[in-house]
């Protein structure tokens, strides 16, 4: 695998008029994903939804934050085919361009599914949402109570995934049973930065 370079741009969100009732009744839990690849703009909500800024100016996100501290960064693995307009390989969610920052080339999902037990539907779906944790940007505030804010942050941003996915016609599940070390291994991620959720996203296979 080699590094990629340069952001890529990401469409903008504009509001839609899907109920949040329906999304809410909408949600589950879907580990069978058909070969229908997402397309960019679904993959610009579901990262916007999880962090991304909703009032520039004052720099607030989607989701609350303790403190306004943001512990969470936002990847997303992308398999083969699996997005439109977009190679396989590993991104970063940045928050203030919302873009995606290209860290890795290639297709590593089936590393990401042996990372994570074995859990081979991490492998089939087109492209898995991670989401890790600085959690001494919080800690350094609210000392070691900040763990357990960090960890509700990452609930909120998961669940407003999974509707946002619904939304769009799309489902998710949320898997927690991984191996920390190798997840950081597959991702390249800073060795500070702590793996909370891996969220498979695709068209469910009926």
């Amino acid at each position: 695998m080699v590094k990629m370079s340069g952001p890529i741009g990401l469409p903008q969100v504009s509001e839609s008029s899907f109920p949040v009732e329906k999304a809410v009744r909408g949600r589950r839990s879907v580990r069978k994903y058909s070969e229908e690849p997402l397309r960019l703009f679904q993959v610009s909500r579901l990262l916007w939804a999880a962090q991304g800024l909703t009032e520039p100016d004052k720099e607030l996100r989607a989701v609350p934050s303790a403190g306004a501290t943001y512990p969470l960064e936002v990847f997303i693995v992308v398999s083969r085919d699996g997005v439109d307009d977009l190679e396989e390989g590993v991104y970063r969610y940045s928050v203030e361009g919302h873009c995606l920052e290209p860290l890795l080339e290639g297709d590593v999902s089936s590393l990401l599914s042996h990372a994570a037990l074995g859990q081979g539907f991490v492998e089939s779906a087109p492209a898995s949402m991670v989401i890790a944790a600085h959690h001494d940007r919080t800690t350094k505030v609210y000392g070691e109570r900040g763990v357990r804010y960090v960890h509700m942050e990452a609930g909120h941003a998961g669940q407003s995934i999974a509707l946002q996915a619904v939304a769009l016609g799309l489902s998710t599940v949320m898997v927690g049973a991984f191996d920390d070390i190798l997840v950081k291994k597959v991702l390249g991620i800073d060795r500070n930065l702590e793996p909370l959720y891996i969220i498979p996203v695709g068209k469910e296979s009926v």
